[in-house]
């Protein structure tokens, strides 16, 4: 049985280091998959754990050129679970400990390459030089003095040398390759030419001495390495960034937790909290863990989690969850999901996987890195024998040119062009509460033309409320003795429209009153006997078989009936009091959202169970052209396919059991987070917060990413198209443009900057639910503090 496991991986430098551990790896022949993420510095990789072991996979990335470890980043659930985030903080935050090594390499490179460059240019410039390094006949000690500045350089980016030569000797060089092989071509060649000066001026040949005293080469192996470290350095503070979101999610988990043991306060570690604790937050604290309030309210702040603003009036029975900030109140809760079953802990791990995973974009990439750096190398050995021997330009022309076709060629760029921008994408869309599981959902969600809306609980708010009511007044019934009546009815029933029914009552402050001989009859409704006296709700079926002669009401009941209401006639049985009117109310944001995918260009359809009328209805409230209703769960699924088959790329948004098949059918499927875990695993989005204008959101942070990566690509390849002929002296002959070594470099670092940048840009990126007036956010905290209840005992 294949299983997936992670890895971390040591020594890579570039998209064909990933390559070539993918291609590796791939050929053995217990390994289904193989994913290899430059940016992490991570492998995921399903194999068979009977025919192949961990020690194997070690061994095999060994052997390659590199190293290996496993990735740890869930305990077993017996373990300290709600210790994983602060593993997972380890391995994220790791970054940071690599950009400070490479800033203390580049400064003290810098130091050596600053007295270097003033004595190899210095001359050139004007700039005064000591007297015992000027003129001819001191240059084997200028020659001496720059290689003693150079090998400090050397020794300390030894690292470009050990790892692109073992790369180079197990036969897949990477950029580190070509790093070393130019560099060191240049220390090597600077390393001849002080042989050739003591050898004239040990036997006397000016001429000689004359002919290489301008051949050093330790400036532009100084300057190369310099360079390239500083690119690096600045590549991998930007590349720190993109970890942002999953460091801000890891930040909102607390340490600790205050639990309530027999009316005594105790505070424990967060790894210490068990399901079924009472656990008290005060005012301005997080909550620990998911969970039910108990006793007591708050307000508290889920914004990090949903990207809702307004902070959410919690009181007892609500759920709250780990990571969010009460921020005025005080309650007790009940611990209901600790460690990695956590909203939070799933969601770190979600962001992670995907921000890991690779879209089939990316398999351009890396298809060409793998052949790429060994290309290079050809072109550079052309180059080289073309100038000298072809052209018969000096033999130090000739590996100048060489040297700056190598280094200008290093293909990071490549490499993180995707992988940044998914990274980034990834991290925007949980910020603002939409998770995407995959690479390639996030790819696949840019093409998507068709979104199909199930109806309950997505494009409605999923509670059905009551919505009108008629007393009787030709019999002289108030709406208040209606109501009571059918409060007193509905709260001996557990369907929903009971509940909707007491909830109405519960505004009005109405208590259902004793009822005997409740009776449930199928297909029509309920009845029950009050001091004798019999009392129904039911539907039109029941008022006809109850009160045949009544008909006072029925227009007005099938006229709310036709706007997909369920109608209850509520009665005794010598008359009809009135009509109460239950529906499932449209979602505030639902007709905007559906607006704005229409502006997009998407087609709109509603899917649902319903009956015609109640789905014709809900089509005119949140304008969706097209309807399809009465449908089977069972038909959803084939609905879904018929759509594809017509050539659409379809996105199917749901939150039910019912809907699972034809999320799993769909293109992309969208689970919206209120939604059943059923749903949620078979979707490729989820949507922490019930508003289908995240459904906008998601595609449109889809094709930000897509044009970002494709922005990244293109400047990847025009860079090297463009780079590489111009370093290889292509418009020398026809302008006398000639790229040396060291600019070289510093035009490679810039690529790989400029690719992380335009990556980082995603961070900026507009969504439509957060532009939201200040006057609308003034309004919600207005009616947050009007609707504010105190309770003061004692």
């Amino acid at each position: 049985m294949n299983e997936k496991e992670k890895f971390k991986i040591t020594g890579m430098s570039c998209s064909a280091c990933s390559a070539a551990i993918e291609r590796g790896l791939g050929k053995l022949p217990a390994v289904e998959n193989v994913s290899v993420n430059l940016l992490q510095n991570t492998m995921e990789i399903s194999y068979d754990r009977e025919r192949l072991t961990e020690a194997d996979i070690i061994q095999a990335v060994k052997k390659i050129g590199y190293g290996a470890q496993p990735f740890l980043i869930e305990q077993k659930k017996q373990d300290s679970q709600n210790q994983q985030p602060e593993q997972e903080k380890s391995n994220i935050t790791a970054p940071g400990n690599e950009v400070a090594e490479m800033k203390k390499r580049f400064s003290l490179s810098l130091l050596f390459l600053a007295p270097l460059f003033y004595l190899s240019m210095g001359s050139m410039i004007g700039l005064p030089i000591p007297a015992g390094l000027r003129g001819m006949e001191n240059v084997l000690a200028m020659a001496l003095t720059q290689f003693l500045l150079t090998l400090p350089i050397m020794v300390l980016n030894k690292k470009y040398f050990s790892a692109g030569f073992r790369a180079l000797f197990h036969g897949r060089p990477n950029m580190d390759s070509l790093i070393a092989t130019g560099a060191g071509a240049a220390m090597v060649y600077g390393v001849f030419t002080l042989y050739r000066l003591a050898y004239g001026f040990g036997h006397g040949d000016m001429a000689l001495v004359h002919q290489s005293h301008m051949d050093f080469y330790f400036e532009s192996a100084g300057m190369i390495l310099t360079l390239i470290t500083l690119g690096k350095y600045l590549e991998t503070r930007a590349k720190s960034r993109t970890n942002d979101a999953i460091t801000k999610l890891l930040d909102l988990t607390p340490k600790t937790a205050i639990r309530l043991v027999e009316g005594k306060e105790e505070e424990i570690p967060l790894a210490a909290v068990a399901v079924g604790d009472m656990l008290i937050v005060k005012n301005g604290q997080q909550v620990p863990v998911d969970g039910m309030v108990v006793q007591g309210m708050g307000n508290v702040d889920e914004s990090a989690i949903t990207g809702e603003s307004i902070p959410a009036e919690k009181q007892p029975g609500d759920s709250v969850t780990g990571g969010t900030i009460n921020t005025a109140g005080y309650f007790q809760m009940e611990a209901k999901r600790v460690g990695a079953d956590t909203v939070l802990a799933q969601i770190i791990r979600l962001v992670e996987d995907a921000s890991g995973s690779k879209a089939p974009i990316a398999k351009l990439a890396d298809k060409i890195s793998g052949v790429f750096v060994p290309i290079v190398i050809s072109i550079a050995i052309g180059t080289f024998f073309f100038w000298w021997f072809v052209l018969g330009e000096s033999f130090s022309f000739a590996l100048g040119m060489a040297i700056s076709v190598l280094v200008i060629s290093c293909p990071c760029a490549l490499g993180l062009a995707t992988p940044t921008a998914i990274m980034v994408g990834t991290g925007k869309g949980a910020e603002n509460g939409i998770l995407i599981k995959s690479a390639e959902a996030l790819e696949t969600a840019h093409h998507i033309d068709t979104v199909v809306l199930d109806k309950t609980g997505t494009v409605t708010e999923g509670k059905p409320v009551v919505t009108d009511m008629l007393p009787n007044m030709a019999k002289g019934i108030a709406s208040s003795q209606l109501l009571q009546t059918a409060v007193s009815l509905e709260g001996l029933s557990e369907h929903p429209i009971a509940k909707a029914i007491i909830a109405a009552g519960n505004k009005e402050n109405l208590t259902p009153q004793t009822m005997t001989d409740f009776t449930n009859i199928p297909g029509e409704g309920i009845q029950a006997k009050q001091n004798g006296s019999l009392y129904f709700a039911g539907n039109e079926k029941m008022l006809r078989r109850m009160l045949p002669e009544e008909t006072a009401l029925l227009a007005q009941g099938e006229k709310l009936t036709q706007e997909g209401k369920t109608v209850l006639y509520i009665g005794s049985a010598s008359q009809l009091m009135g009509i109460i009117a239950v529906a499932d109310k449209i979602k505030p944001t639902s007709k905007e959202a559906v607006s704005l995918l229409q502006h997009m260009g998407v087609d709109v359809l509603l899917l649902t169970g319903d009956n015609q009328n109640a789905a014709t209805y809900m089509q005119k409230q949140a304008g969706i052209p097209q309807v399809m209703a009465e449908v089977l769960p069972q038909d959803k699924e084939k609905k879904i396919r018929k759509l594809q088959e017509q050539g659409k790329r379809v996105a199917m948004v749901g939150d039910g059991i019912n809907d699972a098949p034809a999320l799993a059918r769909a293109d992309v499927g969208i689970a919206i987070g209120a939604g059943t875990d059923i749903a949620i695993a078979a979707a490729d989005i989820v949507l922490i917060k019930s508003d289908l204008l995240s459904v906008v959101d998601a595609l449109n942070l889809s094709k930000a990413v897509i044009r970002n990566i494709k922005q990244n690509l293109f400047w990847a390849f025009f860079y090297n198209v463009l780079g590489i002929p111009i370093a290889a002296g292509a418009f020398y002959m026809l302008w006398g443009w000639k790229l040396t070594p060291s600019l070289a470099a510093a035009a490679m670092s810039c690529s790989s900057i400029f690719v992380v940048s335009n990556a980082l840009r995603l961070k900026g990126l507009k969504l439509s639910k957060r532009q939201e007036t200040k006057e609308a956010v003034e309004k919600k905290k207005e009616e947050i503090k009007m609707k504010k209840i105190m309770t003061i005992e004692g």
